[in-house]
């Protein structure tokens, strides 16, 4: 996925804010499901949340830089799913994280849908 850095996203002297990072990564996975119109949700109470986050934050992106955001499956269980996510300016990784997500409903672990799991794999191949 792409992401335009706008002024928005950036501090007085026009880098991005650290936490914004994680928001476009939060993109992605949210516009893959919405891209197949999917909502990531089988319910009103359900859903991925997370679990854990390690992020690297290696570079720095400026207002106008066009971003690339990659996502790479690295565990993949019955309830969570580990992830790894990488923010891009051309040849240059910028930001890089795994993050661990688990599916809940009603507030209790559940199964990952086969849906949705098809779906975090289809976007890793791609």
């Amino acid at each position: 996925m792409k992401v335009r850095v706008y002024y928005e996203d950036t501090d007085a002297g026009g880098i991005v804010y650290h936490t914004n990072y994680i928001k476009y990564c939060e993109r992605a996975r949210s516009e893959a499901f919405f891209s197949k119109g999917i909502v990531p949700l089988e319910s009103e109470k359900s859903g991925f949340v997370v679990r854990n986050i390690d992020a690297n934050f290696l570079a720095s992106a400026k207002l106008g830089d066009m971003l690339s955001i990659e996502t790479k499956i690295i565990t993949t269980k019955s309830s969570s799913i580990t992830l790894l996510q990488e923010v891009w300016l051309e040849e240059v990784k910028l930001f890089s994280m795994e993050i661990l997500l688990v599916y809940v409903d009603n507030g209790k672990i559940r199964r990952i849908p086969k849906d949705f799991k098809e779906l975090f794999e289809n976007i890793a191949k791609s």
